[in-house]
């Protein structure tokens, strides 16, 4: 059995044992509150345990490395709505230690995709560019103010918005606020 038919006889199962009722929340953050973060497994349950977070305090918007690499990409969109439409009042930017973002190259990218089959005209591309677009940063403490300044920065945030960026150490929960 593949791994995502296990995860839907599980959730068969869930559902059918009502285990959603003490999630139960709306769409609204109760803490005004979004959080950037990385999407590393290692995350997936630390990241809300160490902050205090239950289920429907806060937006959490997570993709590789915390970073927004481009004012108009999904997690700025994603910041822009849970503003406008969800109320939120704060944003913390969380990157964490250890993270593979901060030691991702281009060209480790392009030999396993040219391993996989994936044609070097597809690599090629006029549209994007494909080096700067995968590569990661070199300096998490650096990339967290990049992030911070491109939310505080960006034509669509009000300033009454408040903006920090932190670093969640990834084994212990231990948040560093980066200056």
């Amino acid at each position: 059995m593949s791994q995502i038919d296990q995860v839907l006889a599980f959730n068969r199962n869930y559902v059918n044992a009502k285990g959603y009722e003490p999630h139960l929340t709306d769409k609204f953050p109760d803490k005004k509150l979004a959080v950037v973060s990385c999407m590393d497994t290692r995350l997936s349950v630390l990241l809300q345990d160490a902050l205090g977070l239950k289920n429907g305090d806060a937006k959490i918007i997570k993709n590789a490395g915390a970073v927004i690499p481009s004012p108009w990409d999904s997690a700025m969109r994603s910041l822009i709505v849970a503003v406008y439409e969800l109320g939120v009042q704060e944003i913390m930017i969380v990157a964490h230690t250890s993270c593979g973002a901060c030691h991702m190259h281009f060209s480790h990218f392009r030999e396993e995709m040219l391993g996989r089959g994936i044609p070097e005209s597809a690599l090629e591309r006029k549209d994007v560019d494909l080096e700067a677009w995968l590569e990661g940063f070199h300096d998490t403490e650096a990339s967290v103010r990049r992030t911070v300044a491109a939310v505080k920065e960006h034509p669509l945030i009000p300033s009454d918005v408040s903006v920090r960026g932190f670093i969640i150490d990834s084994a212990t929960g231990e948040l560093t606020e980066v200056e």
